[in-house]
């Protein structure tokens, strides 16, 4: 009966505790003590007597670790999609993380000229790399290419229409759709063609005293095939600068280099866009470019000018910390030669497949040996550059393949462990494609499993 266990110790009985000592330490009075008294009431509600203090102390210190632990940790990408849009796109190199955490420590000259000892320009950072790396004559930075695409509409094309291809109206992550962008924009859609097939006539017969601005949007994150018709963008300009009205070009993921020159699909660059007639193109920054989340925007000076002085650029502007990340970045595109083993993202997509092949043979022992009742292989398969950047082109690789019933119930578990393991589960196996994980991170990989 509940008289005769012993009652519940009190609150301060509990802090004295020798074993609350290092609770005290490591996550502070104020939170010790708070949790002590939920643990105590919840006891006396369900009429829970009874039993050594220490339990009730392990029962506190295993709910304050939970509590204090990051909520945003850092994951394997077995994912088999490179720059995974919720594992957080394209990882940074070292370099750029270090400049990232080392601006963010402290007082920097983020709005200061050194050399004048006067205000400055948070975009000078980077605006002077992007028009060398492009051509051209003006650049600013905002916080992402959906932010960069309403931005140039609100400032180019206030309460006017903007003619689009109905085969470029896309919808990008989370729901988010570019008609719906041009309408917060304060922009008007005005479609032009169909769906599969637009021609030159469709824009310059749309075109009329409302219209503010031609746009084009890469198709980025899908394809259209078939009995298909797109017009160029050197066609586009001209009908542009005859109507005397502004082309926009949204780049999506964009790309400063020609990915053929490692053997990946051709994606247009900025300073194609720019040369074929393109007024002002924007692009994402931590997609193929292999930087922070950024939208840039380049293009005529007039256009970046007009843009800059929008009010609504301070709202969208980047942060000391991913303007320094986003600058070491684009130096390194300054030798590209070795971007391929200096930017993870381009290390990831150029990988050899028989690299890759080699990782995925040794990690399947392991793996073997904590499932030993499973049908674990190593199999060829194929990955995804990423779910907004070329997704219909896939590259050669190779995973450790799990089979058997319950294999929610693995992925589980691989997703408890301390650093989770992020896989897919496809055509009844658990898939860990082993692009992502190189060889530097396979200890760190191994030693959790075993």
């Amino acid at each position: 009966m509940v008289e005769n266990l012993s009652p519940l110790p009190s609150v301060d009985a509990l802090l004295r505790a020798p074993e609350t000592a290092v609770l005290l330490t490591r996550f502070g009075r104020a939170a010790v003590t708070a949790v002590l008294r939920d643990i105590l009431a919840a006891r006396r509600a369900a009429r829970t007597f009874g039993g050594p203090d220490e339990a009730l102390i392990d029962e506190a210190a295993d709910y304050l670790a939970s509590r204090f632990s990051r909520s945003q940790r850092p994951v394997f990408n077995l994912t088999g999609t490179v720059l995974h849009t919720n594992l957080g796109r394209s990882p940074l190199p070292p370099e750029a993380a270090d400049a990232a955490a080392e601006a963010m420590r402290g007082a920097t000259n983020l709005e200061f000229d050194l050399a004048t000892g006067r205000r400055g320009d948070r975009d000078d950072h980077v605006s002077g790399l992007l028009c060398e790396l492009t051509g051209a004559e003006a650049a600013t930075v905002v916080n992402n290419n959906a932010a960069a695409v309403m931005l140039m509409l609100n400032t180019l094309a206030l309460g006017r229409e903007v003619l689009v291809s109905r085969g470029e109206l896309i919808e990008i992550g989370g729901a988010f759709r570019v008609p719906d962008i041009m309408s917060r924009s304060g922009a008007v859609l005005k479609e032009v063609g169909t769906t599969n097939r637009t021609h030159a006539r469709d824009y310059a017969d749309a075109i009329g005293p409302l219209t503010g601005a031609l746009m084009r949007v890469h198709q980025a994150n899908y394809a259209i095939v078939g009995f298909t018709a797109m017009v160029p963008t050197e066609t586009l300009g001209s009908i542009a600068r005859d109507a005397g009205i502004p082309l926009i070009e949204d780049l999506g993921s964009g790309s400063l280099v020609d990915l053929e020159r490692w053997g990946l699909p051709h994606e247009p660059t900025a300073r194609e866009s720019l040369r074929a007639g393109a007024d002002v193109v924007s692009f994402s920054g931590d997609k193929l470019l292999g930087g922070p989340q950024a939208g840039l925007i380049v293009g005529h000076k007039r256009v970046i000018s007009a843009i800059n002085r929008n009010p609504f650029k301070r709202a969208l502007r980047l942060d000391k910390g991913r303007l320094a990340a986003l600058e070491v970045v684009l130096r390194m595109y300054l030798d590209p030669d070795r971007l391929a083993q200096r930017v993870p993202a381009l290390r990831l997509l150029t990988r050899p497949e028989a690299d890759i092949r080699t990782t995925a043979e040794r990690i399947r022992e392991v793996i073997a040996s904590r499932w030993p009742d499973r049908d674990i292989a190593t199999e060829a398969c194929r990955s995804q550059i990423g779910s907004g950047a070329l997704p219909v082109d896939l590259l050669p690789s190779a995973a450790v393949t799990i089979g058997g019933k319950a294999l929610e119930d693995i992925a589980k578990v691989l997703r408890g462990l301390p650093r989770p393991v992020i896989g897919r589960i496809a055509r009844g196996r658990l898939v860990l494609d082993c692009r992502c994980l190189e060889t530097a991170d396979e200890a760190a990989f191994i030693a959790q499993l075993v």
